[in-house]
């Protein structure tokens, strides 16, 4: 078996508590050898203010994992990469669609790997689910992603400042799961409904159309209470079809054909390794081009004031 890849965590907040320490601990092919957090400090291994000590500090570290908000990432990346380092991003990748086309560049001509982590595509019934709409004739689809957002995202107030996305932060999730399942698409039409004491919607409500036609509607709502939704639905030549929970439980008619436990961040963490040892990239930018064309192309409608 090779030597374990020394990797160090970036950003030591929910995230990275909640799924990439538990994942990098069970994962014989990493070695969690540091961390850099402005707040966070993991027991047992060396900690550190910011990623430039980090880097200067812990020279046999071979990777790092950013799990710091979307607005800070480039620069953590860059530093990354530029010192060697291969580097694994949470999702977002980054504020903007060009910084990452930026570090894509950049890492290809360090030779190191960069690797965009969508999660929600390690689902258990996600590739399921991409297999029966490649064989079958889509008619519509529809995706509805509610949540609570004072559950799921509790004193984040990075969130709701311009580049931190918002409810779309994540409905990204249902996007990387839609650029992965459906034909190519683009957005005809969107509405962002910003909070009046907030930089980023709460609530988006977009269109979109595939290549070859196929209507596609998606409701993005933080302010869901009861039961939560991450449902993406398509009506088919061989009937309706429902991904639900994330991605987790694949239905057809009624009838269960896929459903799995959560295992994504594992895997990711599976595919990272992959990526390094075969001195690969995996960057795909279709889920946040969609959200940076739905910014740009979305009628903005103010609603009332949110406060958590």
């Amino acid at each position: 078996m090779p030597q374990p890849i020394r990797i160090a965590v970036v950003g030591v907040g929910k995230i990275a508590r909640d799924q990439h320490l538990p994942a990098l601990a069970g994962d014989e092919d990493f070695q969690l050898v540091a961390a850099a957090s402005r707040h966070g400090t993991v027991d047992g291994i060396p900690n550190f203010h910011d990623i430039e000590t980090l880097l200067e500090s812990a020279p046999e570290m071979e990777a790092v994992s950013l799990c710091m908000p979307p607005q800070f990432r480039h620069d953590a990346a860059r530093a990354a990469i530029l010192a060697g380092k291969h580097v694994f991003m949470e999702k977002p990748p980054g504020a903007t669609v060009s910084e990452v086309e930026q570090l894509k560049t950049l890492a290809a001509e360090k030779g190191v790997t960069l690797f965009a982590s969508w999660h929600s595509r390690y689902a258990p019934a996600v590739e399921a689910a991409r297999a029966l709409l490649a064989s079958t004739q889509i008619k519509a689809a529809a995706i509805n992603w509610k949540e609570d957002v004072r559950r799921w995202h509790p004193n984040q107030d990075w969130i709701w400042q311009p580049g931190g996305f918002g409810v779309f932060d994540p409905g990204i999730n249902a996007l990387s799961i839609a650029t992965h399942i459906l034909p190519p698409m683009f957005i005809t039409q969107a509405t962002l409904d910003f909070p009046e004491n907030r930089g980023a919607p709460i609530a988006a409500q977009v269109t979109f159309r595939t290549d070859n036609g196929i209507p596609v509607a998606a409701d993005f709502d933080w302010r869901q209470t009861g039961p939560q939704s991450w449902d993406i639905l398509a009506e088919t030549d061989k009937g309706s079809m429902v991904l639900s929970s994330g991605g987790a439980k694949l239905v057809v008619d009624g009838k269960i054909l896929q459903e799995g436990p959560d295992m994504e961040y594992p895997m990711l963490y599976r595919r990272f390794a992959e990526l390094v040892r075969g001195q690969k990239s995996d960057v795909d930018l279709a889920p946040l081009q969609h959200v940076a064309d739905a910014f740009m192309l979305g009628r903005r409608n103010v609603v009332e004031a949110f406060f958590d």
